[in-house]
């Protein structure tokens, strides 16, 4: 019996229905908890413990379960009362072009495999470049460029690997890492920086976790002078700088004209992660976060954060794409083409940890094209209005205080109380499935964070979030 393929017709049927599906979700997402209750399990419990043995099921039945057994077991975070985390944007243009990209199903691990898959990633990746103002170095004309990752966490294993290439003067491509390099960031930087340390093979202890200033957050020049100075004394070798644009805790910008120098001076590579942040910067009033970038040898952000555009979709740039593929290019016979050879075109997948690449690069095509400069701008600045409105609603109340500046879309803030309490103001307004808050520590004190970034977010959820908080900071001093 032969397998029961979906014919064109069969698929636009229920493509239409699925489309539908998503339409109505989306319709209908406000009125639905923000993240569900029921205990663990819940879904396991729901679904056949063996898979089907025969096919044809309609895509009706299946839709049908979507509504039954997946929706109430989901964390919604599209919804417009989800303000944990930071958001994670979808968009009708990005899902199309995700979905013509599973359509394609095309694979572009080299330029010969699908040569205007890469083309067109290189045209959006200088699209983006340019939509950011970010320096002339990073542009494809040059010897820089930039590749769609798919996560910020994989930009910096790759911008670590890069460095280790550079600090080892190639070495450690054949020896792999005889010495002890050193890699340096904040203590709000994040923990995907600690992961691509320990992958790269320095260890837990090859990352340096640099003090930060108190008022600011931000990494202190003078401290990561100390510590790469400390480690040359001991016969270390300083390989790569993380400086983040947007700290996951409370989005503070790293000094990056300070620590550019410092790494000029001792010839480190210089990655900087920005990946909630970056998105900033298509608004020119916000890219004041992005000066000393120049700097830097790698950054990356993420639009699949706060661009409107799905996850996985991580923009990464290097000012030299020579120093990258040196490190990661492994070639086999069976990859080799003429017009590899020919050094005419691009292969991605010196630029990335694995072979095999999805076409993101049309998601982001799909995006900018229905949204434009202005359109996006539009997105990022009424985020960042409906923070600050957020803001003014703490400042005038004296039970409650900001905890650390909002210069984007997140605001840090507690009520005037013990750690404990703070933590049952976060569960009691979380548990009313109304909106979704989450929390970080501050100069060691319990913080809750609210970040703004969904796309149906307006002034009436960022009001309703207040009103919940207030309320029940009320019975909770009253206590």
């Amino acid at each position: 019996m032969s397998a029961p393929h979906m014919d064109p017709d069969e698929f636009r049927r229920a493509g239409h229905a699925v489309v539908d599906w998503i339409a109505d979700y989306w319709t209908t997402l406000h009125q639905r908890p923000v993240a569900p209750a029921d205990p663990p399990g819940t879904v396991v419990e729901a679904l056949p413990s063996t898979p089907p043995s025969t096919g044809g099921e309609p895509v009706e039945a299946v839709l049908a379960d979507l509504d039954a057994i997946v929706l109430p077991g989901l964390t919604h975070w599209q919804h417009p009362g989800f303000f944990g985390y930071f958001p994670a944007n979808i968009s009708g243009p990005s899902v199309l072009g995700d979905l013509v990209s599973s359509g394609l199903g095309v694979q572009g691990m080299l330029w010969a495999t699908s040569p205007a898959c890469t083309e067109l990633e290189t045209v959006m990746m200088d699209w983006l470049a340019e939509l950011l103002d970010l320096p002339q170095r990073f542009r494809s004309s040059g010897a820089g460029g930039g590749v769609i990752q798919d996560s910020a966490s994989s930009a910096t294993l790759v911008a670590t690997l890069a460095a280790l290439h550079r600090a080892s003067a190639g070495h450690w491509r054949v020896a792999g890492v005889d010495r002890r390099y050193r890699a340096y960031a904040s203590v709000h930087g994040h923990s995907s920086i600690e992961k691509a340390v320990r992958i790269a093979g320095l260890g837990a202890d090859g990352i340096r976790s640099i003090d930060v200033d108190p008022d600011t957050q931000a990494l202190r020049p003078d401290a990561l002078r100390a510590a790469i100075e400390a480690d040359l004394a001991a016969g270390d070798v300083p390989a790569v700088v993380v400086a983040t644009i947007g700290t996951t805790s409370t989005t503070a910008v790293d000094p990056l004209p300070e620590i550019g120098a410092i790494c000029a001076e001792y010839g480190i590579w210089l990655h900087v992660d920005a990946a909630y942040a970056g998105s900033a910067a298509v608004c020119p009033e916000l890219r004041w976060s992005h000066a000393g970038l120049e700097y830097a040898d790698s950054y990356c952000f993420d639009p699949h954060k706060w661009l409107l555009t799905g996850f996985d979709c991580d923009a990464f740039w290097v000012a030299d794409r020579g120093e990258l593929i040196e490190a990661l290019t492994v070639l086999p016979e069976f990859l080799r083409n003429a017009a590899s050879e020919s050094g005419a075109v691009i292969d991605y997948r010196d630029w990335q940890v694995p072979l095999g690449r999805r076409f993101r690069a049309l998601k982001l095509w799909f995006v900018l094209r229905w949204y434009g400069a202005e359109g996006l701008r539009a997105h990022i600045r009424s985020g960042v209005a409906l923070a600050a409105r957020f803001a003014d609603r703490v400042r005038a109340d004296d039970r409650f205080e900001l905890a650390a500046a909002h210069p984007f879309a997140l605001v840090c803030f507690r009520l005037r109380a013990d750690d404990d309490t703070n933590a049952e103001l976060l569960a009691q307004v979380n548990g009313t499935g109304r909106v979704l808050l989450t929390h970080t520590r501050v100069d060691g004190r319990y913080v809750l964070r609210l970040a703004v970034g969904a796309p149906q977010t307006t002034e009436t959820h960022v009001d309703e979030a207040w009103t919940l908080l207030a309320e029940a900071a009320d019975k909770l001093l009253a206590r």
